[in-house]
């Protein structure tokens, strides 16, 4: 660890804040102990990147060695020939060889990073945000032959990424570190089963990588981030999962879908500081200047008159621009909870115009604090509806990653306000920010599907609580999955 990472989590533990950094490890260790090297591959609305995680076998910890990123804006222009497929929420054209060429650059790049080669890897797992603005499956059934195109063309054997049969099919030494031999991979992650049936909504695997990856990040801190849990993921649309504490598999109760980072966009591309048709807030270079936190308190305000939160109706197929399915949601038990402005984002113009007149009355890092303020009451109003449906308790932890979430203020600023709901006596032991979250995920993904689990320092389970090994296995054996 470096020593900007000592003085950050020295600040983090000093202001009751638990923020799960990114751990980085060097080469010379990698290749001392045994751990487990994954690539998470993501094509994202705003950012395509590739993030390679290291898990200590020994103690369950996981590393990010190295990670690449691009703009999804940047992908190449359809050839002459080649399908459009879909588009980003922004209306970025994408076919199957052009979405393969920037996988396979970005997964390449963040192996060059990390002075690694593919033969270094021992899996490789493949997730998309985009799907939230296709319109039919056949659209995200293209994305996903797309990415695994991107991933062989960068020399990924297929058997990287697909689950072990058998130990004997793991590399060594990761074999022995295996439990096939106890129990079967049923399509649980971290102790979650997925809802039944169809589809709920179009992001879900998002939704299962975030959870499952905030449970990996908050090792490290004092949070017990395990079940029950709502999980909240602000990348440029809101991805996330409610579960309750049933054992020994928890189920989903409750997703969330809509409209997240986008919205922070639409406000900083009508203040002229980016491009008013591609730009992101991570365009902005230049935050110097005093805030007015009066004045961006008074926009965050007017800008939520625009935020519809709530559960989204029966009789909709898109919410928050997000392909949902409400009555699979029903028939699954689960409770879908949306973002939206205006209707699939038809309000998003007028943000626009209120990041213009931030811009017009004061400066950048008032606009920026703004920003920070309507995040923070999106997450009040997400935990708030929650609980009021009866979805989540004060046994329940909170979970936040991704851009629009745990950048600036928006940590101090969330922590204040889901104090004042009075859900918990001590907030800070229950609510937790993480880096990286759906790259963490993708680590945990990669060693359930082959059984590699850390008993000793248990992802699933309860909080509080011990591990759930033995209660899959009786579990399991009561199914006739095992004998």
């Amino acid at each position: 660890m470096g020593f900007f990472d000592k003085i950050l989590n020295i600040f983090k533990k000093s202001s009751n804040i638990a923020y799960a950094r990114s751990q980085s490890i060097d080469l010379i260790e990698l290749k001392r102990n045994p751990y487990y090297i994954v690539a998470s591959v993501e094509l994202g609305n705003t950012t395509t990147k590739s993030i390679i995680t290291a898990t200590n076998m020994e103690t369950g910890n996981t590393y990010i060695v190295s990670k690449y990123v691009v703009m999804t804006r940047d992908v190449r222009p359809p050839k002459k020939g080649e399908e459009v497929f879909g588009k980003t929420i922004w209306g970025v054209e994408l076919t199957k060889g052009a979405v393969a060429d920037m996988v396979k650059d970005v997964l390449l790049g963040a192996l060059k990073k990390g002075n690694l080669t593919v033969d270094d890897l021992h899996f490789v797992v493949r997730s998309t945000g985009v799907t939230a603005g296709f319109a039919s499956p056949e659209e995200v059934s293209n994305m996903i032959i797309a990415l695994a195109e991107g991933c062989l063309k960068a020399g990924v054997p297929p058997s990287k990424m697909a689950p072990a049969m058998s130990k004997s099919q793991l590399p060594k030494p990761f074999d022995k570190y295996s439990l096939m031999d106890k129990i079967i991979f049923d399509g649980a992650v971290t102790g979650v089963v997925p809802p039944t049936g169809k589809e709920v909504v179009a992001n879900e695997m998002e939704g299962e990588l975030v959870t499952a990856g905030i449970k990996v990040g908050a090792k490290w801190t004092h949070v017990d981030f395990r079940n029950p849990c709502m999980s909240i993921d602000f990348g440029t649309t809101l991805a996330g999962r409610i579960t309750d504490d049933s054992k020994p598999y928890a189920h989903v109760i409750g997703n969330l879908c809509g409209l997240a980072g986008a919205i922070a966009d639409s406000i900083v591309r009508g203040s002229g500081l980016v491009s008013k048709d591609k730009g992101a807030v991570l365009d902005i270079k230049s935050r110097e200047g005093k805030i007015n936190r009066e004045l961006a308190e008074e926009y965050g305000e007017e800008i939520h008159r625009y935020i519809r939160i709530c559960e989204v109706p029966k009789n909709v197929e898109r919410f928050g621009t997000v392909p949902v399915n409400p009555e699979s949601a029903e028939r699954a038990g689960t409770t879908l909870i949306g973002c939206d402005v205006g209707e699939n984002g038809s309000d998003l113009p007028k943000l626009e115009e209120i990041g213009k007149k931030i811009l017009e009355e004061s400066n950048i890092p008032t606009l920026l604090y703004t920003l920070d303020i309507v995040s923070a009451k999106i997450t009040e109003r997400l935990v708030e509806l929650a609980r009021d449906m009866g979805l989540i308790s004060d046994k329940s932890a909170i979970g936040i990653t991704g851009r629009a979430g745990i950048t600036g203020d928006k940590p101090r600023l969330i922590l204040e306000k889901l104090n004042n709901l009075g859900i918990w006596d001590k907030p800070e032991d229950n609510v937790v920010f993480v880096e990286d979250g759906l790259a963490l995920g993708a680590s945990i993904m990669a060693r359930c599907m082959n059984c590699l689990g850390t008993p000793q320092n248990p992802v699933g389970g309860n909080r509080g609580d011990r591990c759930i090994l033995g209660e899959r296995r009786k579990w399991q054996k009561e199914k006739g999955m095992i004998r």
